[in-house]
């Protein structure tokens, strides 16, 4: 095994397409980490395979919070989302699909899923030296969020993009009893990582950067090999 870097953040987006939250710690399942992409909005005009809204057809949705809390005296964890303006509404309420449905243009419904609702693969990466070299290449700081990924890596190369070799083999976090992922391919990018997290204002120079250095790829996808708890501060080895 190689020791290849160290997690450096955890994000998890209960609501596809609208913000994450960032975690000390989280249990990795064999559908990716608990809670994450559970719910999605459905285009109740769309009968294709993928009918979900996302910020590609509307950018606001990124400004939407989700938060986990609690209802009344039910002790079970209820999903609430933050909206743009401060108002906090529960992700099945009727006020919050009105507002999504207004600000799309036509009906939505919010569903939910058992083992989640992802692109490509249940876990995504990426390597804050990867993040750094599209900031070179486009002139500019870029938060982190806007490359959505699950993890963080601190790798112990500086070089970009060096997950891109990580693909096809085995991750492991921490220990042997520590949990581990596949990683499959490399992450094909689109205009979402041009969103700006805060304001969903678009910038197209960054993904047009990340196709002139690598080929519009930036992170890796991987599926879950082995279960249990990752954390902040785990040190990842290559197998």
């Amino acid at each position: 095994m190689i020791e290849v870097g160290v997690i450096k953040n955890i994000f998890r987006y209960p609501v596809k397409s609208m913000a994450g939250e960032s975690l000390e710690s989280c249990s990795l399942g064999w559908h990716g980490f608990e809670g994450d992409r559970r719910f999605a909005f459905r285009r109740m005009e769309d009968s294709s395979g993928f009918p979900w809204l996302t910020a590609g057809r509307l950018p606001a949705l990124l400004r939407y919070q989700p938060f986990w809390g609690k209802s009344g005296e039910e002790s079970k964890p209820v999903l609430y989302v933050r909206t743009p303006e401060g108002k906090e509404l529960e992700a099945g309420s009727e006020a919050l699909g009105a507002e999504i449905a207004k600000a799309y243009g036509k009906d939505v419904q919010l569903m939910q899923f058992k083992h989640g609702i992802f692109d490509e693969a249940s876990v995504s990466l990426i390597s804050a030296s990867t993040i750094q070299g599209v900031e070179a290449e486009c002139g500019k700081p870029l938060d982190v969020r806007r490359f959505r990924p699950n993890l963080l890596i601190e790798s112990n190369s500086a070089a970009p993009f060096a997950e891109d070799q990580w693909v096809g083999r085995i991750l492991q976090f921490g220990s042997d009893e520590g949990p581990e992922i596949s990683i499959t391919l490399r992450d094909l990018r689109c205009a979402m990582i041009g969103m700006d997290p805060d304001t969903a204002e678009s910038d197209p120079a960054i993904l047009k950067s990340v196709a002139r250095i690598n080929e519009v790829c930036a992170g890796v996808y991987a599926t879950v090999t082995k279960t249990g708890v990752v954390s902040v501060g785990q040190k990842l080895f290559l197998k």
